[in-house]
């Protein structure tokens, strides 16, 4: 034991004498030179992407353990895609233990920074951005973590993606924090994933402001453990503008917060206001699937302590399903929570387990469900606004740790 101890010192002291910084400064062949800086990094080693503009004809990737690579601020390192011929993303991460920070990606053909499978991500204080605009044509998604565990996303801002500007998929152990998301379809959006911390954040100015959604034929399903807390998601008045077919092109103007499918989440202590639709809305994942493992129905989401300003002032009745029907059973009336009421058959008829329920603790604000046995078979006053009925005791979830390099 003793040999391995003392053997083990050199070895140590040896890693960190040899982690080195390496410095790129803008020039010709930008492409070349920080895709081979990229190669060329040893674990423990810092790329250091000094201020200007890089231009850029394909994407960069990096796959190198136990790295950082930073620039000298947002408005000072600029990698620049505009010109991009090739690439499904800017930057692609595909390793483990990695930190980003301090710069911007413009104008990505695809995604701008996309990470997968990776353990361990830092994302602090970057921006992604479109910078013609809300466009159909824009990359899907500005920060796109996916498969991955241990994802921390800080500091940063999103602008322009035509689905999700931050989005983490199919991940476990994830904070979302200190960030803004403007003009993007979806702001902010959780999917398929376990474990997260959403708080702190800005979403302004884009279709649907937070999104916590689960959906079938996907690896990992069954999301759950969500808090979204501490977060602004005001004034989300952009036109959906995602190509025909995303999932997020069923988001009308005007949502606050939407949560369809997930269970154990916690929403509180957020300011919605300003949202045409709806400030929150609660649903079931509605279009059919023969994915026999999925459950398409929220359980045991928790709503208390928020603050509600103005909605449903301007419904977007022309964007997927959700605007309409609430606007057609609301009367017009568009309150600001909606839970579509749509469960199992067993328990539409038989009610939901206690352990399951829908728990509402809201003083100020207006709430609509719908009461699927009357909706169904036609009869009138088919809905409740009695949130009353949904207070109950909140069983607080656990905040979320990230322990990475």
């Amino acid at each position: 034991m003793k040999r391995i101890f003392f053997f083990s010192i050199p070895l140590l002291i040896g890693f960190n004498l040899f982690a080195k910084e390496v410095y790129i400064s803008p020039g010709p062949n930008d492409q070349e030179r920080v895709q081979e800086a990229l190669i060329l990094l040893q674990e423990g080693d810092t790329l250091i992407i000094k201020s200007g503009y890089y231009q850029f004809e394909d994407g960069l990737s990096l796959d190198v353990d136990g790295v950082i690579v930073k620039g000298e601020g947002i408005d000072s390192t600029i990698l620049d895609f505009k010109n991009q011929k090739s690439g499904a993303q800017g930057l692609l991460v595909t390793s483990d233990k990695v930190t980003l920070r301090d710069f911007s990606i413009l104008d990505a053909k695809g995604d701008a920074l996309k990470v997968i499978g990776a353990k361990g991500i830092k994302m602090i204080n970057l921006k992604t951005e479109w910078t013609d605009g809300p466009k159909s044509t824009n990359g899907a998604y500005g920060f796109y973590p996916v498969e991955s565990e241990d994802v921390l996303i800080d500091g940063c801002i999103a602008i322009g993606a035509s689905d999700a500007g931050i989005y983490v998929g199919q991940s476990k152990n994830i904070i979302v924090r200190n960030s803004t998301a403007q003009y993007n379809v979806a702001g902010i959006e959780i999917e398929n994933s376990y474990y997260a911390d959403v708080y702190n954040n800005l979403a302004s100015h884009n279709t649907g402001g937070i999104l916590i959604f689960d959906l079938p034929d996907l690896p990992q399903q069954g999301g759950h453990h969500i808090r979204v807390f501490n977060n602004k998601s005001i004034n989300n008045d952009t036109d959906n503008f995602a190509p025909e077919g995303n999932i997020v092109g069923e988001v009308p103007r005007g949502t606050g917060i939407i949560v369809m499918a997930n269970s154990d989440v916690e929403i509180f202590n957020n300011e919605m206001s300003g949202n045409g639709t709806v400030n929150l809305s609660i649903v079931s994942y509605g279009d059919k699937t023969d994915d026999k493992n999925y459950y398409p129905h929220p359980r045991r989401i928790q709503v208390h302590n928020n603050t509600y300003g103005s909605s449903g002032f301007d419904p977007d009745l022309e964007t997927g399903d959700l605007a309409k029907a609430l606007y057609e059973i609301s009367k017009g009336n568009m309150p600001d929570i909606f839970w579509d009421g749509v469960l199992p058959t067993s328990q539409i008829f038989f009610g939901q387990p206690r352990k399951d329920r829908l728990v509402i603790n809201e003083k100020n604000a207006s709430f609509l469900t719908i009461k699927p046995i009357k909706y169904m078979l036609g009869f009138p006053n088919p809905t409740s606004t009695n949130k009353e009925r949904f207070s109950g005791e909140i069983s607080s979830l656990k905040e979320i740790n990230i322990e990475i390099l």
